[in-house]
């Protein structure tokens, strides 16, 4: 019987918030650039990140200014074919800016959150 050593890092990040002023609306945009869902309700959203990284939704502390960087990326393994899948969906991505480490583009998501997509850096290592 052959052992298997588990190559991914030992440590992941479980949750990252977004808050938002329409939680329905949030969720269903996290949903269409790729995230799963996984719980919802009026006050909350739970979507996840490939890799198990939930994404908790919910109304703001204080308003939210349009802009504002959103509070993490998104990183895919295909760029060209991710920013052609959310062209077609109507999400309007910048342009690819090819970079030293990360290929991306920008999507403007709820509340006007400005998000960075990027390309994987995984290099086909387990993550």
């Amino acid at each position: 019987m052959s052992q298997t050593v588990d190559q991914r890092p030992p440590v992941a990040v479980g949750h990252v918030r977004l808050p938002a002023s329409n939680v329905a609306a949030s969720a269903r945009w996290l949903e269409s650039v790729g995230l799963r869902p996984i719980f919802q309700d009026a006050d909350l959203a739970v979507l996840e990140f490939r890799g198990g990284t939930h994404v908790v939704v919910r109304k703001p502390d204080q308003p939210l200014v349009a802009g504002t960087t959103a509070p993490f990326d998104l990183m895919v393994d295909d760029i060209e074919a991710a920013r052609r899948d959310y062209a077609a969906k109507g999400l309007g991505p910048s342009e690819i800016s090819r970079g030293r480490i990360h290929d991306s583009f920008h999507v403007v998501g709820p509340d006007g959150y400005d998000f960075t997509v990027t390309s994987s850096h995984a290099a086909g290592r387990a993550v």
